[in-house]
Parts: structure tokens; sequence; C-alpha cells
């Protein structure tokens, strides 16, 4: 290997291990490095973690960072509550907390609903005290006697399934294994059972099946209908069963409805909703009885549909709700009564939410929610009685619950309470603009905290994600709230491959458009500089999963774009990505190695690949210093794609260097989902005291600000 960094030993060498795929030679000298346990592998990680201890030592900002992040989230937590005859069940995590815990509420209604009467039906701490579970899903059955409870231990999303008696938590029947965020859908009568999902077994047994609790005894209820779907199952209205498959994730979905009282709970007759359509939709059950579908059916930023259960085809649909161009139609729920049914809409403007009540008759708008500033809704319910609670968060507050009641249009908090929030200081949000490579207006959003200089040079995070159709909003985080709050700038890239701007952004930059998002990225670090916010050794970018993937391949496209790169999680080796982890799932999104010209699209931009043949150069580039995270029950992304990358960069780095141009941060027993507060507290620290130290982020006093309200 040549130009080894110093203090840099590597344990074992490149291997010669070469593939030729569609004619073209594809070196893979760091393939050892996917055996997760091998000796070899465990003392190669043995060494970086080393190296990022030595390096994290001389981070200054490191503890101080942790600490105002616990504070930060130091405040309760609650979920959206679910309602059942008597009963209201939420889950929350308590100042202080490492987890959440499922607790219910013996009362009518919601004002009867006190945080301090709440009931502790499930806590994965008490089951396991060393905080390596997680509650990961849970559903209540129709009477509220029992709730199916899902758990993972170790980060691997691939758990137990046990149903509990709400009034004690005891389990009742056999536990169900090997279960991965499957959706259950309780049966409306006789003897407790439940549809629930297999997603990923390998013995054809994929679909779904019902189950009863008493004995576990199972019937295969439906197939899916290809490996490259997700199945879904929900009970709508207490009597329709909703089958759903996601053909790659935010490209397309199929649906298909039965109604449980026509046949025996094992052979449902399904009616086709939407199949063979690109387009994704979800559907939702009115008070009214019809069925509502939001759908980019004709509408790339979404609509909203409605028709009868009975014969829900296309053909049969109705607009109620048109889309908005600008405004991505991001949640909504049916709520009001059958006699006066509404739709409440949520719409997303460049990461911000607006929230609407709509006649579900006419579409016509009621009333605009008056939400508590410029942030994030989420899930929206609603209630027997058509109250409905959401979730809102901005950049400086913690998701809280609300309570909106019926007719009004300001929700109130859930529950109850008057616990005060941590102090957070005020935040100013602008929009730059800036070019890609092929023209397209790409926007930038700028955050900065009050005190903060906003129009000179300041070390700047710019994030970016640009993958499966999905939004960049601003909701709440207590790292980027402590980035500020130091004195640092912090910049979302709406990248193409996203759901920024509508269904078309989000293809613009999927398959073999991806490279399209790389440029977008750049283009916005260039902007970012050239209208001083920042200068290049003070700018660091930042993205995890399809996101670290991103911030990869723009560093290595172009070395001298930035100064540091977080990659978390990342995908980097595009050449075996279908191999790893859930890649396989993933073709409709990134394209597959399988097609040629798919292949030739990967390979312009895998960051792996684009490292290793700089390192056959002379002089290689510089590239930027490179924190990447891996986990070892990461069962998404694989751990396999960070060690790689890690071993490539640390291969091409050039000797004069004299520090490592790459660490990785490693840790066992976590994923790529939910962990403990402890430890989400600690990644964040580190990832982000390591980008504060290589662009300069200077120690401050953090500024004065308002409390949040």
């Amino acid at each position: 290997m040549r130009n080894r960094a110093p203090g840099v030993a590597l344990v074992h060498e490149p291997s010669s291990v070469v593939d030729t795929l569609h004619g073209r030679p594809v070196p893979d000298p760091y393939r050892w490095l996917e055996s997760a346990d091998s000796p070899e592998t465990l003392r190669w990680l043995e060494e970086r973690a080393h190296d990022h201890a030595r390096e994290a030592a001389t981070w200054p900002l490191r503890d101080r960072l942790a600490e105002r992040i616990r504070g930060y989230v130091a405040t309760d937590l609650w979920s959206t509550p679910v309602h059942r005859p008597g009963l209201i069940m939420a889950t929350v995590r308590p100042a202080g907390a490492e987890h959440p815990r499922l607790v219910a509420f013996d009362s009518p209604s919601a004002d009867g609903v006190r945080a301090d009467r709440a009931r502790v039906v499930h806590d994965p701490v008490a089951a396991d005290p060393s905080g390596r579970t997680t509650l990961d899903a849970w559903e209540p059955d129709p009477d509220g006697r029992l709730v199916a409870v899902q758990s993972s231990t170790g980060g691997v999303e691939r758990g137990v399934l046990r149903v509990l008696r709400v009034v004690d938590g005891r389990p009742v029947g056999p536990e169900v294994r090997g279960v991965r965020y499957s959706h259950v859908a309780w049966a409306p009568q006789g003897p407790p059972a439940f549809y629930y999902v297999r997603r990923d077994d390998g013995d054809g047994s994929r679909g779904v099946w019902l189950r009863r609790v008493a004995d576990g005894t199972e019937t295969f209820v439906r197939a899916c209908s290809g490996p490259g779907t997700v199945p879904g199952v929900r009970v709508l209205g207490g009597r329709l069963l909703l089958f759903t498959e996601s053909h790659g994730t935010g490209h397309r979905t199929d649906l298909w409805l039965a109604d449980l009282g026509e046949g025996p709970l094992e052979r449902p007759v399904f009616r086709p909703v939407q199949v063979d359509v690109e387009a994704e939709t979800e559907a939702a059950l009115g008070p009214d009885g019809l069925l509502y579908l939001r759908t980019t059916v004709d509408a790339p930023w979404r609509r909203i549909c409605a028709v009868d259960p009975a014969d829900p085809g296309p053909a049969g649909w109705r607009e109620v709700v048109p889309q908005e161009a600008g405004a991505t139609l991001d949640a909504f729920t049916p709520c009001g009564t059958a006699d006066a049914p509404e739709l409440l809409v949520v719409c997303t403007r460049l990461g911000i939410d607006t929230a609407t009540v709509h006649d579900a008759r006419t579409g016509a708008p009621l009333r605009d929610l008056d939400l508590p500033g410029e942030g994030m809704v989420s899930g929206p319910v609603a209630a027997p009685d058509g109250t409905v609670h959401l979730g809102y968060a901005d950049v400086t507050a913690q998701q809280r619950v609300l309570c909106l009641a019926p007719g009004a249009a300001r929700p109130l908090p859930w529950p109850p309470g008057d616990a005060a929030p941590p102090e957070a200081p005020e935040v100013e949000r602008t929009v730059l603009w800036c070019r890609s490579a092929d023209g397209t207006r790409v926007p930038v959003t700028v955050l900065t905290a009050h005190g903060t200089a906003s129009d000179t040079p300041v070390p700047t995070l710019l994030h970016a994600y640009g993958g499966f159709g999905r939004p960049r909003r601003f909701g709440f985080s207590a790292t980027v709230l402590a980035w500020l709050a130091s004195g640092g700038r912090y910049a979302v890239a709406h990248v193409r491959g996203g759901g920024d701007a509508g269904r078309e952004w989000h293809l613009a930059g999927a398959g073999r458009r991806k490279p399209r998002a790389v440029e977008d990225l750049i283009a916005a670090a260039d902007a970012l500089v050239a209208t001083d916010l920042c200068v290049r050794s003070g700018l660091c970018l930042s993205g995890g999963s399809a996101g670290g993937l991103l911030v990869l391949a723009a560093a290595v496209a172009r070395p001298d774009l930035c100064e540091a790169v977080i990659a978390s999680a990342p995908l980097a080796d595009m050449a075996r990505f279908e191999r790893l982890g859930l890649g396989r799932m993933w073709t409709r999104e990134f394209g597959t190695v399988a097609d040629p010209d798919d292949f030739a699209a990967l390979m312009s931009y895998s960051p792996y690949h684009r490292v290793l043949e700089s390192a056959v150069r002379t002089p290689g580039p510089r590239f930027p210093s490179v924190l990447l995270t891996g986990f070892d029950g990461d069962t998404r992304t694989d751990a396999a794609h960070p060690r790689k990358m890690c071993a490539a960069l640390l291969a091409a780095a050039r000797a004069e260097e004299g520090r490592p141009p790459a660490l990785l941060r490693y840790e066992r027993d976590v994923g790529h989902g939910p962990r403990s507060v402890g430890r989400a507290v600690g990644l964040a620290a580190d990832a982000h005291a390591f980008a504060a130290h290589r662009t300069g982020l200077a120690p401050r006093r953090p500024a004065r600000g308002r409390s949040w309200s």
C-alpha cells in the first residue's frame, strides 16, 4: 500500500479481489471488511477505535456540546395518543429517562388525562436494564384490553412481538420472533386475533398472516407479489382490512381492501384500490364511511380523493382536496362527524408545515390551525369524539403533543401540564437559492442563532439527505440547536432526490439521475462560500444513511469543496449495495448493478470506488477530513459500508498529512434506528465536536434566548 499516513498502521493489506461487471474491472481490495466478526476485521476495528479516541481527546467543544444537548432533551417526550373505549394509550419518555415507555390512562376522555396519572403498561428498561432493548411499535386491540408490542435488542430492528394485558402488562399467548416493524391489525370480532406481516423471511413466507392470540396458531392469508416489495396491513373503521405493498420506498404503492364482515377472517376477499400504477397512495377511513386517499396520481404535489370502499377502484375516485404547486401534501387525517366530515391536511413548504381543516365533502378550507411557530406537524390522529391529536416541533422546541377540539383553530398542549421547557436561543431562518450544474435552481435553508453574525463567514454545517422522496422538515434537533448556540451556522440543501418540491423533484434525483443530487449539493456548498456565509476551511458536510452517501460522493468528487465531512451509517460501495443490508429493496431508488446503464451511473459517484481510483494517481488529491459512524447492529445500510470507506480513505491518504484522514466511530449493540438517550447524546456530541474542531468553531457563551412556549 502506498502513501500511508504517519501513525496509521493497517493490520491487513489490500486484497486482490477484482470483479468484472459489464466488461469493466471493479477492484474491491477491502472486501474482507464485509466479514464483521473475522479476526482481521476485529483487529482493524481496534486500531480505528484507538485513532478515534486519540483524536476525540483533542476536541475542545466535546463536553460542552454534550452538556447542551442533554439539557435540550431534558423534557418529557410524548407520542400522539390512541383512544379505545374508556382508555387512552401513548408512549412517554420522561425527562432524564433513556427510553420511552408505554402508558395508559383509564379515562373516558382527554379532559381527564393528567401526566401523573399515567399507568405503565410496558417499560423496555425494566425488561432489559442494559438499555439495549427498544420499543419499536405497539397497537392496542379494539376493546383496549390487549396490546401488541414489538421490541428488538442490539439495534437489529428484527425482534419479538408480544401480546400484553393492558391492565397489568402481563403476556398473553406465545410470542412471535423475527418480526421486523410489522403492522398489526386486530380482527374486529371473535376470540382475540390479529393480522401481521413478515417482511424478510427467506422461506417464501413473506406476506400477511392471521395469528390467534390464545394458542399462537397461524394462517397464511396473502403472499407478497415479489421479493422487492414491503407489505403492510391495517384495519380501518374496525371492519375494513387494508393490504399495501410498497415497490421501492417513495416510488409506488399498491393497495387492496377487504370487508372482514363478508367471510371468514382466514380468507378475506380483497378488492383492488390501486394496482400497477406508478404512484404513492395512502388510505384512511372517514367518519362518513368513505375511503380517503392521499395520492400522487395526476398530482406530483399530492391530492386527496374520496371513494366508496365497496367499489374502491380508481374509476370511482373523486377529488376532494386538489394539489397545490409548491406545497407537498405531507399528511392528513379524516375527522369531524358522520354528518359533518372534515379533513385535517398538513402541507410542507421548504421544510415548514401548515395545517388546514377542510370540508370533506366539498374540499373547501374551513380554518387554518394556529400553530405555535414555524415547524413540523406529525402524526395527526382523530379520536372518536372528533378531537385530533398531532405532534408539533420546531428548531427550538422539542416535540410536544397538541390537542385540537372539534371546530377549534388553536390546538392546546396534551397532556395538560405546566412543565417549563429549557431555554433556547432565537433562530433566524433564510433561504438561499443556487444553480446546479444543469441550471436547476436549488433552495438552501440557512439557520443562524440570534446574536451570531449573519453577514460574515462563520463555521457552517451543510446537511443534505436527497433520497426516497423524503422532504427535509424543520422539526427539533438538540444537536443542531447546540451547534447554533455555540456560534455556528446550519444549512440544509433541498437537493433533488428528496421530496422538497414534489414527486418530480424526487424522481429527478433518483436512479440514473442520482448524480444530479450530488451536483445540487456541490452547488449549495459553492453558494455558501460565494455569498460569504462561510469559507472552505469552515465548511463541514453532514448526512446520514442515503445522506451519508450524498455527502461522501460530493466530497470525493470535489476534494476542495469543504474542510470536513460527517457521514453517519452511510452507503458507500454502490457496486455491492444490493448485497449488503436492505440494499436489495432500494433498486428503485438507486438502480441495479445488473443493468449496464444503471451500473454506469452508480460507478460515476460511488464514493468507495472514486477513492480507490484516486489511490493510483500521483499525487493523489487531499480529501477533506472524514468522520464515519458505523453500528454493528445496522440491518439497513450495513456497517460494511463505513468500514470499507474508511479503509479506502486511509489507503489514499497523502503521506504529509500527519493525522488520520478518516476516523471511524464504531458502536456495538446499536443499529440504524432508535437508541438510548445517553448513547444518542454521545454520538451527536462527538460528531459535532469533530466538525467544530475541523472548522474552527471556538467555544463561546450561549446567546440569551426565549423560553419555549
